[in-house]
Parts: C-alpha cells; structure tokens; sequence
C-alpha cells in the first residue's frame, strides 16, 4: 500500500518557511526562488487539505495547524538527517555491534579487544550489556557474547569456553585458616547469583553434602556485584576466577575452597543466521575462537 506522505521537497520547503515565517530566506536557505517555495508550500496545503500559512501584505503567518505540522516535520527530518550522516559515517568502515555479558565483557573480552584492534583497525567494536536472550530481528546487534546452554532461534554458536565456579570470600572470613570444609562454608552468607539460581545447590551436591538453606541469601544479578558484596564481607559466593584474577591475586579475594564445580552451560558467540557472510563479523569470529580456546585449555576450561 502507498504511504500517505507528501513529497520530500516539498516538506523541506514548508519546515524552512516555518521557521524563517518567510519564503524568500527559505529560498534563499535553499537555493530555490521565492515562487517555487510558493508552489512547494501550495502544494503541500493541497495534500494536506488544510492552511499551513496566513498571507498578507506584510508576509505569512504560521496558522494554528501550521505551528503544530512544523513542529513534528522538524523532528522528524532532523532524525532523518541524524540517520543518513550516521550511515555516511559508517561506509567503507566496519563496526559491530555486540550484546555482552556484562563481567565476561569487562574482566574477559575488554583485556583481549585492543589485540583485534590491532589487527583490524578498521573495524570498530561497540560492546552493550545484556544479560538475557532477545530477538536479534528487534535489534541492531550483530552478535552476541551469551552464557547458557547456546538454544538461541536463528542463529549460529561458538562455544568459547565453559564456567568452573569456586567459592570465595574476603579473607576476614576464614579466620586466619586457610581454608574452610563445604560444611563450615554452608554456614556462612551464601551469596546468590541470579542468573545462576542453583549454583550453589549444585557445588554442595558435588562435594556430597545436603545443605537445605543452599538457595537462601541476597541476590545479585551480576558476578561484579557478588565480588562486591564478597570483597565487604557480606558472605561467600560462587565466582569464576578469570573474572576476578585482580582480587585474586592482591588477596582482597580469597579461595574458600579450591573445589570447582564446573558448569553444564557455557560461554557462546552467538551470531544471528543472516549475518553469517558479514565480512567484519567474520574477522572477529576467526580472532575470538582461538583466544577463547587457548584460555580454556590452559585453565581446564575445555
């Protein structure tokens, strides 16, 4: 069906000569003469079936429906212009967009990225937080740094590496040991992560102990906040160590326990199927896969 939309010229005409309440500066602004801004303004009233201008001997006058048309006619040029440098500023170069885990993306990928850079200094990275799935078709993602089991519709995975989780805390709480058993553990604050709602239930199955209270505690949804609230002593959580290699090794993160239990759902590059061939997606696919499979197979990760 033909949109209802009067022609292009004609409404850069009308929003010069609302805003100048002139034709002859909107000519001028234009470079067109006062009369085909006339004939512009004439036909736009024609499409519209309404008076867009009062005429006098002194000028014109935006009408009451005039001042509102205008004001929405600016708006939207304005963001058609918006666009249209965007993808002038775009051509020739590559830029992806990428929905990230939050902590991976901060602790993990951003360490790594200046080295793609390097390579590829054509393409520019954009990294946004998200932490669940979404339609790709509802966005402007490219792609997707994802945790879970890679059962994402439409597109394609890579898995990058699996998460082995172990408890940590803040020094204070162990005492001066080095150490505590899984049942002095399930007796501290049990920090929940909410993304990963059994975690913990999971970790004391695999060290044989029933601890009824394994999903109590406060929840935070992101690992940064849990090493926050770990870091001030507010309990114990469940964290993969390459995301807190820097509180690891300053001491201000300890292993409570060095048992890890190793996650059935991983880390994925998830690409959307009708950005397979993209020739910048594919340059960060073929970096990303082997970084991501060095790192996995020299922390167990594999």
């Amino acid at each position: 069906m033909r949109r209802k939309i009067p022609s292009t010229a004609a409404l850069l005409a009308f929003e010069a000569a609302a805003r100048h309440e002139s034709f002859t500066l909107a000519g001028h602004e234009l470079a067109l003469t006062q009369s085909a801004i006339c004939r512009q303004i004439a036909s736009l009233e024609a499409f519209l079936g309404i008076a867009l201008f009062r005429r006098s001997r002194r000028g014109v006058k935006l009408t009451e429906a005039g001042l509102a048309y205008s004001r929405r006619v600016s708006l939207q040029l304005d963001a058609v212009e918006r666009d249209t440098l965007a993808v002038m500023g775009e051509h020739g170069a590559g830029r992806l967009e990428l929905a990230v885990v939050p902590t991976f993306g901060t602790q993990w990928l951003l360490p790594r990225l200046k080295d793609f850079q390097a390579l590829h200094p054509e393409v520019t990275v954009n990294l946004t937080n998200r932490t669940r799935p979404f339609l790709f078709a509802d966005t402007e993602f490219d792609a997707a740094l994802y945790f879970g089991d890679a059962d994402w519709s439409g597109t394609e995975s890579h898995l990058l590496m699996r998460e082995n989780l172990l408890p940590v805390c803040s020094p204070v709480l162990l005492g001066g040991q080095a150490e505590l058993n899984a049942a002095a553990l399930s007796q501290l604050p049990l920090l929940q992560q909410t993304t990963r709602p059994y975690a913990w239930r999971q970790w004391f199955d695999a060290q044989g102990l029933s601890v009824p209270r394994n999903m109590s505690g406060p929840r935070y949804e992101l690992f940064s906040m849990l090493a926050q609230a770990a870091l001030h002593e507010m309990g114990v959580a469940l964290i993969p160590p390459f995301l807190i290699e820097r509180e690891l090794a300053e001491g201000r993160l300890v292993i409570a326990l060095n048992r890890a239990c190793l996650s059935d759902k991983a880390y994925y590059l998830m690409i959307p199927e009708r950005k397979a061939e993209s020739a910048a997606l594919g340059a960060f696919r073929d970096w990303l896969l082997p970084q991501a499979r060095r790192y996995a197979a020299a922390a167990g990760l594999s």
